[in-house]
């Protein structure tokens, strides 16, 4: 289990791992507001990317964490939130 924050700098290199980049989006501009759909991420893509955070991070993400949190900004502070409850517990 990995106890360091989840940062955006994670999520894009775990976006580009397991699914890659659509080649209209530019993941080094400022997406943090933008959805995951916008991004070009679809389900399957999303899907792949929650098990990369939970095998990496050792945390359970929720079935719909994608759709409680559709943006980057979001789901970092979401995993960070599950990092530290897990640190705690």
């Amino acid at each position: 289990m990995s106890n360091h924050e989840f940062t955006v700098a994670d999520l894009k290199r775990i976006l580009l791992e397991g699914a890659g980049a659509d080649e209209n989006v530019d993941l080094d501009s400022d997406i943090l507001d933008t959805g995951f759909e916008s991004l070009g991420y679809e389900s399957l893509a999303l899907l792949e990317t929650a098990g990369r955070i939970e095998r990496e991070y050792g945390i359970t993400l929720d079935d719909e964490v994608f759709v409680d949190h559709p943006t980057p900004r979001a789901l970092v502070a979401a995993v960070n939130e599950l990092l530290l409850g897990s640190v705690a517990a």
